[in-house]
């Protein structure tokens, strides 16, 4: 019996270490797209990864067929989304945001990466999204429409100064 058991966890840790060989690299760089943060400097998208596979570890056996891809991105992106929200909303007033991140998303709002990341990265349905996030279909679809125009027209910077001189001679 002590042997069986033994053989069902080894097997059970193998099978895990090929699915964290294969899918790892992918749910890290989503996280860091979810975070924000730069690439070579994501300590909070590698403790989101890190808890997503620990959840996914300990689920391994309850899976039944189940994508364990999945299970880990869904634990990853409700980790994410409940992060963000108590991030924004346990400052004390008048503190402002927290830090801005200087990943490529940085601009967005975590509702938008959220979204944005679930979508176009990852290649999730709508509906898929809006029942994970407990939205309706239509707000997904404005959500990442506002994030790809974002993206795509990043606002403009302040305009130039014409100097007086410049003014007058003209």
């Amino acid at each position: 019996m002590r042997e069986r058991r033994t053989a069902q966890e080894a097997r059970r840790a193998r099978e895990f270490e090929a699915f964290v060989a294969g899918a790892g690299g992918r749910l890290l760089h989503a996280a860091t797209l979810l975070t924000a943060e730069e690439p070579a400097d994501n300590p909070r998208a590698r403790r989101l990864l890190t808890l997503a596979l620990a959840h996914t570890y300990a689920c391994w056996d309850r899976l039944h067929g189940e994508d364990p891809y999945d299970r880990a991105r869904e634990y990853l992106a409700i980790r994410f989304a409940h992060s963000a929200w108590h991030r924004y909303t346990a400052l004390p007033l008048g503190r402002g945001r927290p830090p801005v991140a200087a990943g490529p998303l940085a601009r967005l709002t975590p509702q938008e990466r959220l979204v944005l990341v679930l979508r176009l990265y990852e290649g999730v349905a709508e509906e898929q999204v809006a029942a994970l996030l407990g939205l309706p279909t239509e707000r997904i679809r404005t959500v990442c429409d506002r994030a790809t125009a974002t993206l795509l027209h990043p606002p403009r910077g302040p305009a130039p100064t014409v100097s007086r001189a410049k003014a007058v001679t003209s």
